[in-house]
């Protein structure tokens, strides 16, 4: 099995609702952060070996067949290379409204480490490494979260040619995905799916790591 579908897309971008996209579409498992929390001992290390320079994209990949969020976000460079077949979709919002969603969820959590709880430091620890780090250039204030957000997006256009990218907004659906994917649009409705509240129930999975 290997990687048919990468999304470069920061979280909080609809990532959960194109991972249960992707799995109704047939390209299941899909990795998202979500599998690092229902698997910590086995990703959590792997992921922090590739934050400090030692990614093991087999490992971490093995048994998926596509993958979305951060972690893998922040190696779209390196996962899209690894995977030359696979498809790109870069997830996205409006600047504004990703940043009012992180900054009420993702963020705060990262930047509050004195209550991390101890069993999930290293999850927690890895993913600051992998979020404010490597994807945000270690900057926490708006502009700067929003300027990295942008040229994300930017890198990404820049260097996946047009024939293997899709810009995709939830709102989009399943027509553009499914053209994208080469597969039929499902009768179901599109997946919506991780609100704040959400966001916040699924953290909990992360104190028992």
């Amino acid at each position: 099995m290997t990687l048919q579908a990468i999304s470069a897309g920061f979280g909080r971008t609809g990532t959960l609702s194109l991972k249960l996209a992707l799995e109704e579409l047939g390209f299941g498992p899909c990795h998202h952060m979500k599998e690092v929390l229902e698997n910590g001992p086995v990703q959590v290390p792997l992921w922090q070996a590739a934050a400090d320079g030692q990614p093991d994209f087999a490992a971490i990949f093995k048994g998926y067949k596509s993958a979305v969020d951060w972690p893998a976000a922040a190696f779209w460079r390196e996962v899209s290379a690894a995977y030359p077949d696979a498809k790109i979709i870069l997830s996205t919002r409006s600047a504004e409204s990703w940043y009012s969603s992180f900054s009420e969820t993702i963020l705060p959590t990262l930047m509050a480490k004195d209550r991390w709880p101890p069993p999930a430091v290293p999850w927690l620890t890895m993913v600051s490494k992998v979020v404010i780090d490597r994807s945000l250039g270690g900057r926490t204030d708006k502009d700067g979260v929003i300027a990295a957000f942008h040229a994300q997006e930017a890198a990404v256009r820049a260097a996946i040619p047009a024939s293997r990218l899709l810009v995709h907004q939830a709102s989009d659906g399943w027509e553009p995905l499914c053209a994208f994917l080469g597969v039929p649009v499902p009768a179901t409705p599109y997946p919506r799916t991780n609100s704040k509240e959400e966001f916040f129930q699924l953290m909990k999975g992360g104190d028992n790591i």
